[in-house]
């Protein structure tokens, strides 16, 4: 498929796919005529790529996983290292946003439920 079609089928820009394969994220072939041909295994990859990036991670810090594509490879770099000190990371940070959020939420029940109770004084005086 060529990259308008990448970008219809995954919401990414094709300026953000061409910067994707510039940090070596994806790798479509060339065509004679130079047009870039991808492989539908790439959509998957675009999406992951996504992921990580609304994680917060950076492209250098997603390539080392995405790089590693099929297990020969992953044998050969050091796949599983990297893979588990990512994840480790980053999952901590997510628990972290989520008790973060939590506490936000009861603050504003708590602000809520006040401003309710007040809303129906006012509704009883009038």
């Amino acid at each position: 498929m060529k990259i308008s079609e990448l970008s219809k089928k995954t919401g990414v820009s094709i300026r953000s796919l061409r910067y994707y394969e510039q940090k070596r994220l994806l790798h479509p072939t060339r065509l004679k005529n130079g047009y870039r041909e991808y492989d539908e295994s790439d959509i998957e990859k675009v999406k992951t790529v996504q992921f990580f990036l609304e994680l917060g991670l950076n492209t250098d810090e997603i390539y080392p996983v995405i790089a590693c594509e099929n297990f020969q490879e992953a044998k050969k770099k050091g796949c599983a290292s990297s893979a588990v000190s990512l994840y480790s990371e980053k999952l901590e940070t997510v628990r972290e946003q989520i008790k973060q959020f939590k506490e936000k939420e009861r603050y504003l029940e708590k602000l809520l439920k006040f401003w309710e109770k007040e809303l129906e004084h006012e509704e009883r005086r009038d």
